[in-house]
């Protein structure tokens, strides 16, 4: 009998020189595989990962068994949730802050530039400390008539000489004077920014057109003008050696922006003036005869 006679299956019984090798005592043939049948699809067997912390034996190792961590097939923590506890606390307050912080400066805003209510007038004050000087509001640029000049304030002083005699300086143009010192700087400060602009409007807004104070406000906006175009002149040392600065008269130049060369519309290119008549220094306002 030949190999083709014993079925569909060509493969003769491995054994020693002695014949076959006999089956197990239970009957089992003996290259029966150890363990139960296989059951999963295509006669496979399942795989371990069903099971975390099953044992998993090794390709090319029968027999031999490992077993795999709980947290093998855990997914990598990131963000604030792979911080330590103590850290995710910080990061935790650290988020409340803003977002209350923001919502507090949100609110202040809405508050300033809405119409006048029962909150601002309770805590008008509160309100304008919050927003001035750094969170200004300023809708001019978006008025239907935007502001179209370019206004420009000006000094000159009359120095008392160390012979006595007076003196009267040229015109300082404190604007152009904060221009340069603005233009190119990528963190100029608010006073170069604001500063005089503030003074001026504020001057404005409680004179009449014939410089007459149209408040209670009218002598604080004037003291306070002159106190800052005391400072720049003699920071422009408007008065030498052995002079002092006696008294300080301020104008405004108001110059039309001239409108864009495919428009017809036609503005005067000439400067409008504004003199303030002629204010006394005090000793002591900083403005005296320089050493």
């Amino acid at each position: 009998m030949d190999v083709y006679d014993e079925g569909s299956d060509p493969r003769q019984e491995s054994g020693g020189p002695d014949g076959p090798v006999p089956d197990r005592p239970d009957g089992s043939a003996r290259n029966a595989p150890d363990g139960p049948a296989p059951s999963g699809p295509g006669g496979g067997q399942e795989p371990a990962s069903a099971d975390r912390g099953a044992p998993v034996a090794p390709a090319g190792e029968p027999g031999a068994q490992v077993t795999v961590p709980p947290d093998a097939y855990a997914v990598p923590r990131t963000g604030i949730a792979a911080l330590s506890l103590r850290y995710q606390i910080a990061a935790a307050l650290a988020l409340a802050v803003v977002a209350v912080a923001s919502c507090v400066h949100v609110a202040m805003v809405f508050l300033h530039v809405a119409p006048a209510n029962t909150v601002t007038k309770q805590h008008g004050r509160a309100i304008d400390d919050w927003i001035y000087p750094e969170f200004e509001q300023n809708w001019k640029l978006f008025a239907p008539n935007p502001l179209q000049q370019n206004i420009a304030v000006q000094v000159r002083a009359e120095v008392r000489t160390e012979d006595g005699g007076h003196r009267t300086t040229g015109w300082y143009d404190l604007s152009a004077l904060d221009g340069e010192a603005i233009d190119g700087n990528l963190l100029p400060s608010h006073t170069q920014q604001n500063e005089l602009r503030r003074a001026w409007d504020f001057y404005l807004a409680t004179h009449d057109n014939e410089n007459r104070p149209a408040g209670m406000r009218g002598d604080l906006s004037q003291r306070y003008l002159r106190s800052i175009v005391g400072l720049r002149l003699e920071r422009e040392h408007a008065a030498g050696r052995g002079e002092a600065v006696g008294r300080v008269q301020v104008r405004s130049s108001t110059t039309n922006v001239q409108p864009p060369r495919w428009s017809n519309e036609k503005v005067s290119d000439k400067p409008m003036y504004r003199v303030l008549p002629w204010w006394s220094v005090p000793t002591d306002s900083g403005t005296g005869a320089n050493a």
